[in-house]
């Protein structure tokens, strides 16, 4: 029997992994069988003293953050809000994104954070579908959009106030909070994918507290609490392990800055310390070709964690000769997938590292839904203690996502080796169709990234009007090298690393700075709209 959650304004949210499973993860000690802010409660206890949360203007430590987000869910609960309603959160990273997850916490709602930036399209749609009665905005045009959704009931604002918005800055008696039910939703994941609308995916606070934890406990290489510094943005998937994780799970310090200049970040390694580093390759490229400055101390690091694309060979290189600290990349997704090279290391044949049947257990399937043996390529799939809930407000979703025992269906390809350990070959959607040959993007990048002069590559498909499409590779490269033409990525691809002729990209397009999406990821639309401009106005070669 399915298990429903459903909002006071009636959005149900199906659990579509088996009760029985779900109790195993407990009876296993993977899901800690309690809810988010108990678990924050109890390290405010143990360590009141010890730093929470860093970010530019100071920090906060776990007693003095407790009171910051009892008050603020006072203030929701003074407005009508209660455990049965779905609070959004549209907020850049700092404190006042983090009291305000574990204030919705507190007060046993449904956390909708979804990441700041310009344009309201976002706003309309998340707030529509998840038929949220509360939300804690900072852009005043998102403030302006009240009358635009009827489900909308309370509006709360850390700065700008209009009509009817609320202040959260002003003082109030703090909330007493109440346990709320462990496998009730906790906070609803937003990712773009490939869909017209952005997806809505919803994880209990088992999900978040058990699998999700499980998942950070494991790149601890060293005893102590964490001290992670994300350049990501909390309101992201890959952001999700600060507020709920990294403290409320954790009882570590969560380490946050307001920009991604290089020299900020350094400055930010030297003064606090970070244990861990949380960031996408683009990031991570950028702080190891910044210009080294005398006394530079990376030494607190324990590890860099490289997730959301794939992390070039040259990218890996460039950082372990300037940090000198182990690299770590994570596979994982919005939709509950998680393989990291923690255990294994990141070296040739470990592939995404192995599966953690304590985060999510993996199996390859055929286009039948049957297991295949190793080495066998086929359609990821996954489920485990951080599996969510389901989609929000999007059946569809869930019928082409998930499977009738609750596996998610995760759109990528790859393959378990005779060792256990996860290969990906690319997504099952993003091929080129040249002529009716199809084409892997990724095998493309995966091969270009070996070249020494190419520090971050992306390729896309670029309309033609005699085969369809073809491919283009979007390059940038490293500093100071010798510029690339064409034929020099061609020929190293076809000699150097024997990819087949018709796999070769046709067209090139070199780029100073690879345009990013507000989580922090390549925007890959972006370059297909630049490339397609570029083939258009110049014939058939981007250079």
């Amino acid at each position: 029997m399915t298990t429903v959650w459903t909002s006071n304004n009636g959005l149900a949210i199906r659990d579509l992994v088996p009760a029985a499973d779900r109790r195993a993860w407990v009876a296993r000690g993977h899901c800690p069988d309690r809810d988010l802010y108990s678990l924050f409660a109890e390290h405010v206890r143990r360590h009141p003293r010890r730093q929470a949360v860093v970010d530019p203007s100071g920090a906060l430590d776990y007693r003095t953050l407790d009171l910051c987000v009892r008050r603020i869910a006072g203030r929701l609960r003074d407005a009508g809000l209660d455990h049965r309603d779905v609070v959004a959160l549209r907020l850049p990273n700092g404190r006042d994104a983090v009291a305000a997850e574990l204030a919705v916490a507190a007060l046993g709602a449904v956390a909708l954070p979804y990441p700041a930036g310009p344009g309201t399209r976002d706003t309309l749609s998340l707030l529509r579908r998840s038929r949220a009665r509360g939300a804690v905005l900072a852009d005043p045009a998102d403030l302006a959009l009240r009358h635009r959704l009827p489900d909308l009931r309370a509006v709360f604002s850390f700065g700008p106030r209009g009509p009817g918005v609320r202040s959260l800055c002003a003082p109030g008696p703090p909330l007493r909070p109440r346990p709320v039910a462990p496998e009730a939703p906790a906070r609803i994941l937003v990712s773009s994918g490939t869909e017209s609308e952005p997806k809505m995916a919803a994880y209990s606070h088992n999900a978040m507290a058990g699998g999700r934890a499980n998942y950070l406990r494991a790149l601890k290489r060293r005893p102590g609490p964490m001290r992670n510094l994300l350049l990501v943005p909390l309101a992201s998937s890959y952001g999700s392990c600060g507020t709920y994780v990294t403290l409320a799970a954790l009882g570590g310090t969560l380490i946050l800055q307001d920009s991604h200049d290089p020299a900020t970040t350094w400055d930010t390694i030297a003064r606090h310390r970070p244990t861990h580093l949380f960031a996408v390759p683009t990031l991570l490229r950028r702080l190891a070709d910044h210009p080294a400055r005398p006394g530079e101390d990376a030494g607190s690091l324990h590890a860099l964690v490289s997730s959301c694309t794939a992390l070039p060979e040259t990218t890996a290189a460039a950082c372990r000769d300037r940090f000198h600290r182990p690299l770590i990349t994570v596979y994982g997704s919005t939709d509950g997938v998680n393989c990291h090279t923690g255990a294994t290391g990141l070296g040739p044949g470990t592939g995404t590292g192995r599966p953690d049947p304590a985060v999510a257990a993996i199996r390859v399937l055929d286009d039948q839904d049957r297991e295949l043996p190793p080495g066998r390529p086929g359609r990821i799939c996954a489920r485990g203690p951080m599996t969510p809930l389901s989609y929000v407000a999007d059946p569809g979703l869930d019928a082409m996502w998930r499977t009738a025992d609750g596996w998610v269906r995760t759109g990528d390809r790859g393959c378990l080796d005779d060792r256990g350990r996860l290969h990906l070959l690319g997504r099952t959607a993003e091929v080129v169709d040249r002529g009716g040959y199809s084409i892997s993007p990724a095998q493309v990048e995966r091969e270009l990234g070996t070249h020494p002069a190419v520090a971050e590559v992306v390729c896309v498909p670029v309309p033609d009007a005699d085969l369809g499409q073809r491919l283009c590779a979007c390059v940038r490269q490293v500093p100071g090298s010798r510029p690339l033409a064409l034929a020099d990525l061609t020929s190293y691809l076809e000699d150097r690393r024997g990819l087949e002729r018709r796999k070769l990209p046709e067209l090139l397009l070199p780029v100073a700075d690879m345009p990013l999406t507000a989580t922090g990821k390549i925007c890959r639309r972006t370059l297909t709209s630049l490339a397609a401009d570029h083939h258009a106005g110049t014939g058939r070669t981007c250079r």
